[in-house]
């Protein structure tokens, strides 16, 4: 028995997160028993571990130690699974436009030149002289 065989009985994913994607692809009136939902996270992890398999064997054969999304798409593809390849590439995509939003915030915060300590005394300030404002608004109404 090799090690991934030993290991995969630990290797499992959340049912919960698979009943909910199960729940919004079939139709409402279908039921989905706890035995197909057990195969089919067995069946889930099997793929997930076939294709890193793969995409580990590409990146070494590339002499890289990381694993990247273009091993992956060339895995999918030497593995038969062609289809998955172009929706994939939309996911990436999305993933890198989503990346390149946090980058700037955290870009922000750099290009402040102030540490945090002093970001935080700037907003204890900014909090006080919104509550002086607001006292001074409230008790002019009364």
């Amino acid at each position: 028995m090799s090690d991934r065989e030993t290991s995969s009985d630990d290797l499992s994913l959340p049912k919960v997160t698979v009943q909910k994607i199960v729940s919004e692809i079939i139709p409402p009136d279908l039921v989905f028993s706890r035995e197909a939902r057990e195969a089919l996270i067995e069946c889930c992890v099997e793929f997930i571990g076939l294709v890193s398999t793969e995409a580990n064997d590409i990146a070494e054969g590339e002499a890289k130690k990381t694993i990247a999304s273009e091993h992956v798409i060339k895995a999918l593809q030497e593995l038969g699974f062609s289809d998955y390849i172009e929706p994939i590439r939309e996911v990436i995509q999305e993933h890198k436009e989503t990346q390149k939003g946090r980058e700037r915030k955290v870009g922000k915060f750099e290009a402040s030149g102030m540490t945090e300590e002093e970001l935080l005394r700037k907003q204890q300030e900014l909090f006080g002289l919104a509550r002086s404002k607001l006292n001074q608004e409230s008790s002019g109404e009364m």
